[in-house]
């Protein structure tokens, strides 16, 4: 890439203590489970065991919300995506021709292309994407993506996240696609992203049915359609890479995942975040994790947790049974998963 090479971003994962917000807590607390998929809520609620997070499991093919643990987090203004963020980025930087995934580039003192950028979530490669993208575009193709409305349809409480007008004053545009500064961005507008790319490019309305006859009476509903279905094969090595060895190793199950972490800081509360989905199997999922505390909640313990929410579900054969299921298991009971 020409240009001058950026100022390396600061990362915030090492100031923001003392953590004000807990490692541990009952994540279940509070939560409605009417109408959600009983067995990925139970594989949901003992992977995230007794960490402060949510755990949102989707649907790509369809935008069906199928378990939402910790809805008060799920459903809250966002926070910062931390390097979540960079899968949008490197999107962007595709379609726009402004990297070719194949091209390495000397940053930083190592010579890397876009697969080891984000499978190690490299800060100087997104710092000069977005440099060389400038904020407009940028901020074009993360609306696009859904930063800053609903990912949802008519689901009660959710809040639109936000997204700023201008390059953040810390850091500027390199700030923002690096760590994602001045973004909020919930679990559910990560979700539909992931679900788009999973399904090759088609944005769907998050929906979440709460109860039998929403079940039974589900539509599918799409917000717009992507024009990245040329760009996701370039994408998801880097996804891959960064579960098989890179930053979300901890997630590597037996089935091919593809993911990307997040770790940073905000309000003096540490942020893990994982947005990840199963690329091979009959049936697949999307599973995002976010975890808030101390210290520990980083994105590699919550890849960790999504990880093993994939283990549960495949020692059961979910991804090798029809997608076929009697409405009776797809509706809740206040006896399953409250704990």
């Amino acid at each position: 890439m020409a240009g001058p090479r950026p100022v390396a971003p600061m990362p915030p994962i090492i100031a923001g203590g003392p953590w004000t917000s807990p490692t541990f807590a009952d994540s279940t607390y509070g939560d409605n489970i009417d109408g959600e998929d009983l067995e990925i809520r139970r594989a949901a609620v003992e992977s995230l065991g007794q960490y402060n997070g949510s755990v949102v499991v989707v649907d790509p093919g369809n935008g069906r919300v199928l378990t939402m643990v910790n809805q008060k987090v799920a459903l809250s203004s966002g926070f910062q995506p931390c390097s979540t963020v960079k899968v949008s980025v490197a999107l962007a930087g595709l379609s726009e021709k402004v990297i070719q995934p194949a091209t390495k580039y000397r940053l930083g003192g190592l010579k890397m292309d876009l697969t080891y950028a984000l499978a190690h979530s490299n800060n100087y490669y997104f710092a000069t994407l977005g440099q060389k993208l400038g904020f407009e575009r940028v901020s074009y193709y993360a609306r696009l993506f859904g930063y800053g409305e609903k990912a949802g349809l008519n689901i009660a409480g959710e809040q639109p996240g936000s997204y700023p007008a201008a390059a953040p004053k810390n850091g500027g545009v390199g700030m923002l696609t690096s760590f994602g500064e001045e973004i909020q961005q919930t679990p559910l507008q990560l979700a539909a992203l992931m679900s788009a790319i999973a399904n090759g490019g088609t944005l769907n309305y998050l929906q979440y049915p709460r109860s039998q006859a929403e079940v039974q009476s589900f539509v599918p509903r799409v917000k717009r359609r992507l024009d990245i279905a040329s760009v996701i094969p370039m994408v998801k090595p880097g996804m891959r890479g960064a579960v098989e060895f890179g930053t979300a190793h901890r997630a590597r199950e037996d089935g091919a995942i593809a993911g990307k972490t997040g770790t940073c800081s905000e309000n003096h509360t540490h942020l893990g975040w994982f947005g990840s989905f199963n690329d091979v199997g009959n049936r697949k999922l999307v599973v995002v994790v976010l975890l808030t505390g101390g210290r520990p909640a980083i994105g590699p313990l919550a890849a960790g947790i999504a990880g093993d929410v994939y283990r549960r579900l495949g020692e059961k054969n979910y991804f090798r049974t029809a997608q076929a299921m009697t409405p009776a298991s797809l509706v809740s009971s206040q006896i399953c998963c409250t704990q």
